[in-house]
């Protein structure tokens, strides 16, 4: 048996597992706590009308015609919190909780994806990147955990190194993500605020339920990022071993 299959990789395998485990459990209930606040934030202001009954459908058109864009469809899809612009046809789908509601919740929620609308028709630099890298990620997610397996089956270093490249692609989508997400919602409490969409006490509610589907982000990047760690520490204490060299 090589040797770095046996104590040596063993153990660094083992400390890799335990310290991913012990930093899992609090990002674990970072990533549920951010589910609940956007579950509970949107059910409270979804159940208050803003005092203008501006609907979901009405506030995604009037940030964009804010930021002079007129060619953004704005349509109905089915689902909760299923909300998404699509830059393929570039349309804004709302859910149908948020399309026709004149809540709260359905002005913040809509408001946002307009403001991702905005953010391709403006050329935002990190959605950019993020439309571009989307190829290489999809690749990532696909075969990353093949190389991993391969490489644990056959021994080979080369092999596990190319699925921490290929995985690293998802931890690097995560990341440009939180900006895109930071910034679309800014722009939309920017024009809800600007253009009294929303009373002062009104926006409060707004922000809260964007606040909180931004947590949701953090989350998933932090646990990118840990799954990236684990796998690194594992190849490093593969590498280790083999330094030590011989069999046993």
């Amino acid at each position: 048996m090589p040797y770095y299959y046996g104590y040596g990789y063993g153990y660094g395998t083992f400390l890799a597992n335990n310290l991913y485990c012990l930093l899992l459990i609090p990002v674990l209930l970072l990533s549920v706590w951010a589910q609940v606040k956007v579950s509970g934030n949107f059910r409270r202001y979804n159940a208050v009308n803003n005092r203008r009954r501006m609907t979901g459908a009405q506030a995604a058109e009037a940030v964009l015609r804010a930021n002079g864009i007129y060619d953004v469809g704005i349509r109905c899809v089915r689902g909760e919190l299923t909300d998404h612009y699509d830059p393929r046809d570039n349309t804004i789908y709302l859910s149908e909780s948020v399309y026709g509601a004149p809540t709260i919740a359905a002005v913040g929620v809509a408001a946002h994806e307009a403001g991702h609308a905005v953010q391709y028709a403006v050329g935002y630099g990190p959605v950019r990147l993020r439309t571009a890298i989307i190829p290489a990620t999809n690749i990532g997610s696909k075969f990353s955990f093949i190389l991993f397996l391969l490489g644990m089956l056959l021994y080979s270093q080369p092999l596990f190194l190319a699925g921490i490249l290929l995985f690293s692609l998802t931890t690097v989508f995560q990341l440009v993500t939180l900006p895109v997400e930071f910034n679309a919602s800014h722009r939309a409490l920017e024009t809800i605020e600007g253009r009294q969409l929303l009373a002062d006490d009104e926006l409060q509610g707004a922000r809260k339920v964007l606040q909180a589907a931004a947590l949701t982000y953090v989350a998933a990047l932090l646990m990118s990022m840990l799954q990236l760690m684990r796998y690194v520490l594992i190849f490093l204490a593969r590498s280790g071993s083999r330094r030590g060299g011989g069999r046993e």
